[in-house]
């Protein structure tokens, strides 16, 4: 595995052990990443550390300090810090098991792999794997890791295991603070039904690969039409993509919703009958022509 694993422990049930590894699920590869640059010169802005009245000082000279109050610090030595992080036990014990639904999704925090240390490990990691799909539950547990402890759910993935850390309650803002404007209205019945027919309509798996970062790709188009043009000023259209002005138009719900399903059954037909190519932008061009 070309990975390098970031924990390497055991996960307990009761008597038995798992020795595992722990790998992460996701990379942050899609980022562009932009540094600060001094134009005159065209070299990079860099960072001092500095004290009011005394200017740039050594690292060395640096330590951590909890406020208490207004300008006034507890400092903390790195190494009475270290002394209170938990010891990494390299276990996960396993202590409650609970359907995945139980778990609200804002507790979600980040996704890891963990697989078999070694061939010996393989048969309890797949009688655990294939009992939780059994049982269609989730294990959950807290693990020590990095001086962290983290509260962890764990759940089938294929032909492995998912483990994902979980926030703590005192991390998530509750919703009713943001709902709580809300009214109690009920909808009316014609439009959920016309919005409950269009759900449906573009019900469908979900698939990944068909979903990219727009703006990354634009930037990047961007980055190679400035190298194109030897550094002069290229700025696009702001409104080609700019959303319909807000309180000038009031859009009639019933409206939007019956010429959405419209759209769908042209759509559909449109690719029963194999039309030419050219011709099928045109036919969807015209309601909007109508509508302005």
């Amino acid at each position: 595995m070309a990975a390098r694993s970031i924990w390497r422990g055991q996960i307990r049930l009761a008597l038995v052990s798992i020795p595992v590894e722990l790998y992460p699920a996701t990379k942050s590869g899609a980022q562009i990443q932009f540094h600060q640059v001094h134009e005159p010169t065209g070299k990079r802005i860099k960072y001092e550390k500095v004290v009011p009245g005394i200017g740039p000082v050594d690292r060395d000279e640096i330590v951590k300090g909890y406020e208490v109050s207004k300008g006034h610090y507890i400092l903390l030595d790195p190494e009475e810090i270290d002394s209170v992080k938990l010891e990494s036990r390299k276990t996960l014990d396993l202590v409650q098991f609970v359907d995945e639904d139980d778990i609200d999704a804002t507790y979600f925090d980040k996704p890891y792999y963990i697989v078999p240390a070694d061939d010996l490990a393989e048969e309890a990691y797949v009688v655990l794997r294939d009992a939780l799909k059994a049982a269609k539950k989730v294990g959950v547990g807290q693990l020590a890791m990095r001086g962290q402890e983290y509260v962890v759910a764990l759940k089938p993935c294929g032909r492995g295991l998912l483990l994902e850390t979980l926030r703590y309650a005192d991390e998530i803002h509750k919703s009713s603070g943001f709902f709580r404007d809300i009214g109690d209205t009920k909808p009316d019945p014609d439009l959920l039904d016309m919005a409950s027919m269009l759900i449906e309509r573009k019900a469908g798996e979900f698939d990944p690969k068909e979903f990219h970062n727009r703006y990354v790709d634009a930037l990047h188009r961007l980055i190679e039409e400035k190298k194109k043009a030897k550094g002069e000023k290229i700025i696009e259209d702001p409104d080609a993509d700019a959303p319909p002005p807000r309180g000038s138009n009031v859009i009639d719900l019933m409206a939007a919703l019956k010429k959405s399903l419209g759209d769908e059954k042209k759509g559909k037909a449109a690719g029963k009958t194999k039309k030419p190519a050219a011709k099928k932008p045109a036919a969807k061009k015209e309601p909007a022509r109508k509508r302005a």
